[in-house]
């Protein structure tokens, strides 16, 4: 088997690449990053580190690298290989979308055998459907034709954390990446066309937007409460902010809520769903896990969009007749996140102090002033004030 995996960062090297090397692929990686390009193409192997299962680690062999830039080798490889990744990051989707039309479109000059999936594993909200329909309009009507019968791209879910390794371990190695235990990529079957090839770890699930929604708003919303209190509260590592008792108390009112409101929506058993829960907390809190709270937190503006993490839960939770007294919690924290290493939090800070917290809650959060939840989240940062975590 041949896959492309579109990115070289950690998730590409520390997941996908793991699960393609575990399933005897070749590997092309394509990058926009030169340096990377050249590094890859250098080296025979490198190192995944399995934290706090090392016996799980593993040397990944077998890839080459391409530049992105080089329509005529993407093309190539595309036409050798079964299947392809993604893991760019959301923002960079729009120029993958160029790159790839080209490519295709020097791939149509060869017949098509057999169908092609491109996975998007971004952490982005519909990558898949965003992809597609850029792709689709940088080509011809016969190309877009060929496009939609022989190609499909299909969402996945990426729940294995992948962190900077310590200067002691890139020293010897610059490609290696340390991951969390986590071995499962679930994908959306829907999207497939045709018959996949098998890969070690990847799961195809056929109701794949409640399987998705229910991850956001577990894992993804436990995550910003841990990040957002951990960072008011002054924590460094996620882990310890995950096992502060406070911290700790408000995450569970969380999960209790976003846990029945899921439950509710989508006929999920509350105890299934609950133990999907611990599953999530148990995560963070291992401190055998080396991550860090202003990684987590970066992007406040985006985190607090009215369909993302934070609004997006309270508004299932709300649907569901359910208070959202701790989600409100965590939008309070994180309508307060200004660490001066992120320019986004800059600008939240500075839109905060200069037109008022009701100015955000319309602009970033889609709260009207008027709405029960916008009262919510003002008692809340009165609350936090109280305890003396937003000064």
């Amino acid at each position: 088997m041949k896959a492309i995996l579109f990115g070289g960062g950690k998730i590409a090297r520390g997941f996908i690449a793991h699960l393609l090397y575990l399933s005897k692929a070749e590997i092309t990686f394509v990058d926009v990053n030169e340096q990377l390009i050249e590094l890859l193409n250098s080296r025979d192997s490198y190192r995944v580190h399995v934290m706090g299962a090392d016996h799980k680690s593993a040397d990944i062999r077998g890839f080459s690298a391409l530049s992105l830039r080089d329509a005529e080798g993407v093309a190539r490889a595309w036409s050798e290989a079964d299947i392809a990744f993604t893991s760019v990051g959301g923002k960079n989707l729009s120029a993958l979308a160029d790159a790839l039309a080209a490519a295709f479109a020097l791939r149509c000059r060869e017949p098509f055998v057999k169908p092609f999936q491109i996975i998007t594993c971004e952490n982005w909200k519909r990558p898949a459907a965003e992809l597609k329909q850029a792709i689709g309009e940088r080509l011809s009507e016969e190309q877009s034709e060929l496009f939609e019968r022989w190609v499909g791209i299909a969402e996945a879910a990426v729940m294995r954390s992948a962190v900077e390794p310590p200067p002691s371990l890139t020293e010897a190695d610059p490609l290696c990446v340390c991951v969390q235990d986590y071995w499962e990529l679930p994908v959306d079957a829907a999207a497939i066309v045709g018959e996949p090839p098998r890969i070690e770890g990847v799961r195809y699930i056929e109701q794949f937007g409640g399987f998705l929604e229910r991850k956001i708003y577990t894992n993804n919303t436990g995550n910003a409460t841990i990040s957002y209190l951990g960072y008011l509260k002054r924590h460094t590592r996620v882990s310890d902010a995950a096992n502060d008792e406070d911290i700790v108390r408000l995450l569970d009112v969380v999960y209790a809520e976003t846990g029945r409101a899921l439950s509710e929506e989508y006929g999920i058993p509350l105890q299934e769903q609950m133990a999907f829960a611990r599953e999530a907390k148990r995560k963070y809190q291992d401190a055998s896990i080396v991550d860090y709270v202003e990684r987590h937190a970066r992007d406040p503006i985006r985190k607090l969009g009215p369909e993302d993490r934070l609004v997006g839960a309270a508004r299932l939770a709300e649907r569901h007749g359910i208070e959202p007294h701790g989600i409100a919690t965590s939008i309070a924290a994180a309508l307060y996140y200004d660490h001066a290493s992120d320019p986004i939090a800059t600008a939240l800070k500075e839109k905060r102090e200069s037109q008022g917290m009701l100015a955000v809650l319309r602009d970033v959060c889609g709260i009207a002033e008027d709405e029960p939840l916008a009262g919510l989240i003002l008692d809340k940062i009165v609350w936090l004030q109280g305890k003396g975590w937003v000064r």
